[in-house]
Order: C-alpha cells, then structure tokens, then sequence
C-alpha cells in the first residue's frame, strides 16, 4: 500500500483534475456555446462548466506548487471573468501556509470529504447471480443519465437535474467510460471510470432507490477494477463525503484513507 504522503497527493488530484478538465473538453465539443473551458494556473487546474455546475472549481491547489497571493489571484481572476464563485478543493498537503493565505482571502470551508484509495488487483470474485455489469455505448446516455439521477435522488437532490444532463458529455470525455449495473436485464445502477497515469478514479456510482441492496454497487465496484487492472492501472481512489455511507462502503471494499480533502470558497 503506498503512504499517504505528498507523492500519493500529487497523483490523486492529477486524476481527479484532468478527469475535470476532460469533462469540460467533451463538454465544449458537444456544444462549442456552452462556454466550458479550463486553464492550468500556479500549479493547479481551474475548471468553469458554468455557473452553477458542480465541475466549476480548482483541483491541486497549492500541492504541486506553492501557493502565493499572485497565482491565487490569477485563479479568481478566471473564475470572476466567467460571472462564477471561487471554489477550491484543496488537499492538507498543500500546507499551513496555502490554508492561511485562504482565510486571509476572506475563503470559509464548505464541503469536506475523504479521498480514498487502494493498490489494484484484478478481483476473483464475480457479482451475484443475476447480475451484470457493462460498459455502455454512447448511444446508451440517456438510460445512464435517469439511472445515475434517479440513484442520487434521495441523498443529494441537487445534483438531480445535473446528472440527468450529463450522460451525453460523460460518455464523450476521453479516457472515461460508463458502466450499467442491471438485474435480468434491468438497469438499477451506473458508475463511471476515468484513467489517468496509472491511476483509476472509480465515481458517480449511485442504485436507484427500489432495487437497492442486492448487490448492484458491489459487482458495479468489481467490474470496474477489473477493467482498470485489465488496462495497466496500479491504484484506484474514490471521493466521498466524509463520515457517509459511501466512505463506509468503501472502506468495507478495502479503500482507505488517504487524506481529508476541504473545499473553500470565497464569501467575502
């Protein structure tokens, strides 16, 4: 197991970044008007989906270069220019000296979360009886999209209407694909995977609500760690709120923590 140190860092917030930046490329491809764009800035990726889009925010703040007032203002600077907040998701390691320079800044935390990860091993084990699991095929976005909405309906409401959006721009991200969960036939669960470096992001897993418990995000989870093992990944992360039920489940799936992540945005 790797340690949990700078180097694990700087990993897993590449992946998770170029994931982002990766989202706003197919994004821009599908609707060139839509104003998705991205930029690489003091050593962190800043991603703008829109105003109100989950993805409008930076990755790797102050983790793979020092944070100063200058690099940050350019970062702000890109998300005013766009009519968006400031939102910063911003791992421990970046240090003391990046979480004061945010306060100063008139920065307040709004969301924790756990990044959690684990060494990848092709697994033995095959989901239930009854149960599939499969890659999707872009003209599949639609079915995707109400299955992961509907899965996210009861714990987060507000990404409801996002997710049912989204299936086509998630199927067109390079490096990214959507798995389908289904029991006879009958999809109950998605997910997605992106690779990057070596490094799978397993995310976006959601069952929706009736056909819950019956082993639909356990074979979701086998099957994308085959398929990551299958295409040369050595390490697999996650993110989840910290302290839920998806946490939980991840760590009962043999993840662990690598770092509590923080995300700030700018009130004043």
């Amino acid at each position: 197991m790797p340690f949990s140190d700078l180097a694990l860092a700087r990993r897993l917030e590449l992946a998770e970044g170029r994931g982002c930046t990766a989202f706003a490329d197919a994004h821009h491809r599908i609707d060139p008007e839509c104003g998705a764009e991205w930029i690489e800035s003091a050593g962190a990726y800043a991603i703008f989906d829109g105003v109100d889009s989950p993805v409008t925010q930076s990755f790797g703040l102050g983790v793979f270069e020092t944070l100063t007032a200058e690099g940050l203002t350019s970062i702000e600077q890109f998300f005013a220019d766009r009519g968006a907040v400031a939102d910063h998701e911003v791992c421990p390691l970046a240090g003391v000296e990046a979480l004061q320079l945010l306060t100063e800044r008139g920065y307040s935390p709004i969301e924790i979360s756990h990044v959690v990860y684990q060494p990848i091993e092709a697994p033995s084990r095959e989901p239930n009886s009854g149960i599939t699991v499969r890659a999707i095929g872009k003209d599949e976005a639609d079915v995707w999209s109400n299955v992961s909405g509907r899965g996210w309906s009861l714990e987060h409401p507000e990404l409801v209407e996002f997710l049912q959006q989204v299936g086509a721009i998630t199927v067109e991200r390079d490096d990214s694909v959507c798995f389908l969960a289904e029991i006879d036939g009958v999809p109950g669960a998605a997910g997605v995977l992106t690779i990057n470096d070596g490094v799978a992001l397993f995310a976006g897993s959601s069952t929706v609500p009736e056909m819950r418990r019956r082993g639909l995000q356990s074979a979701l989870l086998i099957e994308r760690m085959r398929y990551a093992a299958d295409h040369g990944c050595d390490l697999a992360m996650m993110v989840a709120e910290a302290g839920s039920g998806s946490q939980r489940n991840a760590e009962r799936q043999g993840f662990r923590v690598a770092y509590t992540r923080i995300k700030w945005r700018r009130t004043l």
